[in-house]
């Protein structure tokens, strides 16, 4: 059996909550007869690890296996699991036990941020409050803001090889490309593009620029389909800026281009958004 790690409940609990990880809380609401632990008993269960213990044995095993289950088919919410300790258990105490199993399914949602700059700053910040991982990459040294180590759901990574880093990303992330350098944003739009399972890829820059990056982009071998994934100006879908090109603005505006494509990973059938449906979804 999977022994307990050794931090408590509650603190397992904030912090995978803060995280965005999947994760499971057992209470232990009623009892009758001998029982190991008393009502208001609670442990954390993740896919991997366990927290604290509702006293050991056959039935803490048999509800870490419960919860565990739920967590596999990405079920939500409570469910109440009865135990009769010297039947479905087989344990000497032979009291009756009921335990809650709250099911939390943790971020479902990655956005994958390339560039440290002021807008992806801006970002970063923006999107604390939702419920999202940010896997935020830069190619320089000492790139991110020390602020950056406080924030939940984020992960910054030293990134210096683009095709590294966009190899290391997980399927159906979510893309924004606005590094310092336009040769770096090239190579990291030529990566993306060469995978089928990034959910969607947008651009910082101008329509020119756009214009330099697509002719070079289908030299390189990427077709016109692959091309058209890519929004650039990034932003415009949600009506731009109205003019504002300060970070903070253009942050804004490409944060609400993203909101319609995250929540889409909830609902199966609206995956894939192009950039004409944004344009469609906020008209």
């Amino acid at each position: 059996m999977m022994t307990a790690r050794p931090e408590s409940w509650h603190a397992a609990l904030h912090r995978l909550q803060r995280d965005g990880v999947p994760h499971a809380l057992v209470t232990q609401v009623t009892s009758a007869g001998s029982t190991p632990r008393e009502p208001g008993a609670r442990m954390v269960i993740t896919e991997d690890a366990v927290f604290d213990t509702l006293g050991g044995g056959n039935f803490e095993w048999q509800t870490i296996e419960a919860a565990r289950e739920r967590l596999a088919r990405g079920e939500t919410g409570i469910a109440l699991e009865a135990f009769a300790l010297g039947g479905r258990s087989g344990q000497c105490c032979g009291g009756f036990v009921n335990v809650l199993i709250e099911v939390f399914p943790g971020s479902t949602s990655a956005l994958a941020l390339f560039g440290a700059g002021h807008v992806g700053r801006e970002l970063v910040r923006l999107a604390a409050p939702l419920p999202w991982r940010v896997l935020w990459h830069d190619s320089r040294d000492d790139a991110f803001p020390a602020w950056a180590g406080d924030q939940p759901r984020l992960a910054c990574h030293h990134s210096p090889d683009p095709q590294a880093a966009v190899a290391a990303l997980p399927a159906g992330v979510h893309a924004l490309v606005l590094t310092h350098d336009h040769a770096e944003d090239r190579a990291l739009v030529d990566a993306l593009l060469a995978r089928d399972d990034i959910a969607s890829l947008g651009l910082i820059g101008s329509k020119s620029k756009w214009a330099s990056f697509r002719s070079r982009l289908g030299d390189a071998g990427h077709d016109e389909e692959a091309l058209a994934r890519v929004r650039c100006p990034i932003g415009m879908a949600a009506g731009g800026t109205g003019g504002d090109k300060t970070p903070y603005a253009i942050a804004i505006a490409a944060l609400a281009e993203l909101l319609p494509l995250m929540a889409a990973d909830q609902r199966p059938d609206q995956r894939g958004l192009d950039p004409a449906e944004l344009r469609r979804l906020f008209s």
